[in-house]
């Protein structure tokens, strides 16, 4: 089946990111996908995204959908064509949608798991906890909006930190298959990120020693996106090995 092309707005991305082991990172990541390395740290972490007016790209909005969903993601890198080209390498995705449940995979690449969130937010302050239903993840999270980012051993600054991101838009997931990488790709014209400060955060993927053995996962900072339209592109099919 043709997957579809999606248009939504991101009324929040929110990015807590870790310093990972290169060795930890790679154990994760299917051939050919190899950890994408900023100052010799692998770079991993959790995307807290709702997104609004989510609808096939020829749909009005009026007609798109709403949801909370969450990605643990790592940067990567791989050999194209033209050479070296980069991405996130998605080892789980959950959701609140029934809908996304049942369309990830078919309508539209990437398939999901189902999972509870509670979500308070104000315009200085976010926190996001989700639990998902088959017990596999559960993440909470709280941060605070900052003028700046500080204490970052990955980024030097926000600019920098959103440049990465930014070239990093697309993303490819295991299939219940195991044969191919689902792959789709993040676009807009509106990009703007910014810093915020870590409170609290805890993750049941990145405390899990038996992925991340002590030491090799660190957290590193956080980045808030808001109000921000966006496209989602089908990609072609990667081979895994």
């Amino acid at each position: 089946m043709r997957k579809l092309r999606l248009s939504s707005v991101i009324e929040r991305r929110l990015l807590v990111n870790y310093r990972v082991a290169p060795e930890a990172a790679a154990r994760l990541l299917p051939g050919p996908l190899r950890p994408q390395l900023v100052h010799g740290h692998a770079v991993a972490g959790v995307c807290l995204l709702r997104l609004g007016g989510v609808r096939p790209s020829w749909a009005p909005r009026v007609f798109g959908l709403r949801s909370e969903n969450a990605a643990h993601r790592i940067a990567v890198e791989w050999d194209g064509p033209d050479g070296v080209e980069t991405g996130v390498y998605i080892p789980r995705r959950d959701t609140a949608s029934r809908l996304n449940v049942w369309a990830g995979g078919r309508l539209f690449p990437g398939e999901h798991g189902r999972a509870d969130f509670q979500v308070h937010e104000t315009p200085a302050q976010v926190r996001v906890a989700l639990a998902a239903r088959d017990g596999g993840t559960r993440v909470d999270v709280t941060v605070e909006l900052s003028d700046e980012l500080r204490g970052s051993e990955l980024f030097a600054d926000l600019a920098e930190a959103s440049r990465f991101f930014q070239d990093g838009g697309r993303g490819f997931s295991a299939t219940s298959s195991g044969h191919d990488l689902d792959g789709m790709e993040l676009r807009t014209n509106a990009w703007h990120m910014k810093a915020a400060r870590i409170q609290s955060a805890a993750s049941s993927f990145f405390d899990d020693p038996d992925c991340f053995p002590p030491g090799s996962a660190t957290l590193d900072s956080a980045l808030l996106m808001r109000d921000i339209p966006v496209s989602w592109r089908p990609l072609p099919p990667m081979a895994s090995e």
